[in-house]
């Protein structure tokens, strides 16, 4: 269950008189309390109402994880930040969600107040540790306070911390490989904004793959704009407009704006243009057409936090630097050969793991 900051309970009663009144030890209160194994059921029952007839509020101090993050009406923020609270709740710990634009004062007014309620580690998902010059006070409170802090897909300039992130740059070149393996030539990119270090590595990424299958001029392909449905369309626009056939997208999102540039333009998703996204949000199975996607490992993702996050509020030590996970590629409805093209080249370039869901 995820909670938020303003939910945090209060101790009204100690675990002494819930003890006194079930006729327990204090032990087998906390065992029940956090729903350990090895107590009977009668037992468990009697804690559970002397809980319940003294109005005892466990305090969540000593068990808080501050999960800072954006855009939680993305599906993409949501799924992750939900599968590390699942992996951290068997270890009595809490994830308390702090959405807040990246880099701005929210961010460090969420940490200045939360580093008072005893949070043991925050972890910061695709926030301001994706960003070149950003504010690093929120950092700076925390390793102040020796509270770690552990980074989604960018690190942190100065410290020393975990990173868990997707590999962009294989990414870019799944999605590029795919699409040239169908007979595409002109393959555009609706990236992300500058200054976004994953929006940075999958343009690298992708004019490299372009570079190495003999393309000139890949950097004038890449289209900068925001992560949303209207920077997809946008930039898809412009891709369109100078005639690309496919469109590699920085986000499902804006792969989704990219096929309403396309039909606005008068042009068909697959058949004249075609559309790769990049997450892999469960939404891209149900959307016209089903979308390929390039699917980050949300779910490895997920564990290797919360296996740190665990290790750190337990004051052990786990590695610092960057782990890069292998993302997948999702083949569905959104992507066919070009118009009137001829049969797909073998260009020789190595095939990445790929699965068919149509």
């Amino acid at each position: 269950m995820l909670v938020s900051f303003a939910e945090e309970a209060w101790v009204k009663v100690g675990l002494t008189e819930v003890a006194a009144r079930a006729r327990v030890s204090e032990a087998t209160v906390s065992r029940v309390i956090n729903r350990r194994p090895g107590v009977a059921g009668r037992t468990r029952d009697a804690v559970e109402r002397a809980i319940a007839e003294l109005g005892y509020a466990p305090s969540n101090r000593g068990q808080l994880v501050a999960m800072i993050t954006p855009w939680l009406s993305n599906p993409f923020f949501a799924e992750v930040a939900e599968l590390v609270e699942a992996a951290l709740a068997p270890h009595g710990l809490k994830g308390v969600i702090c959405p807040s634009l990246p880099g701005g004062i929210q961010e460090r007014d969420f940490v200045s107040a939360l580093v008072d309620h005893g949070i043991v580690a925050a972890v910061f998902l695709s926030a301001s540790n994706t960003l070149d010059d950003t504010d690093t006070e929120a950092y700076r409170i925390l390793a102040a306070r020796r509270i770690p802090f552990v980074g989604v897909n960018g690190g942190f300039a100065g410290y020393d911390a975990p990173v868990f992130s997707s590999d962009d740059l294989l990414a870019a070149e799944m999605a590029v490989d795919h699409l040239y393996g169908l007979g595409h030539r002109w393959i555009g990119m609706a990236a992300g904004p500058p200054g976004n270090r994953p929006a940075d590595r999958r343009v690298r990424g992708f004019v490299a793959a372009l570079e190495r299958r003999g393309g000139t001029d890949a950097g004038l392909r890449v289209v900068r704009q925001v992560y949303t449905v209207e920077g997809g369309q946008s930039a898809a626009a412009t891709l369109i407009a100078d005639g690309a056939t496919a469109i590699v997208a920085a986000s499902d999102y804006m792969a989704l704006g990219a096929i309403r540039a396309a039909r606005r333009a008068g042009l068909s998703v697959p058949g004249d243009v075609s559309v790769v996204g990049y997450d892999g949000s469960m939404i891209t199975e149900f959307v016209d057409p089903p979308l390929t996607t390039v699917r980050q490992p949300i779910d490895r993702l997920a564990k290797g936090v919360a296996h740190a996050v665990v290790a750190l509020a337990n004051h052990r030590e786990v590695p610092t630097g960057e782990l890069l996970f292998s993302p997948e590629l999702v083949v569905r409805s959104s992507t066919a050969p070009p118009p009137e093209s001829m049969p797909a080249q073998d260009t020789g370039a190595g095939r990445t793991n790929r699965r068919q869901d149509r």
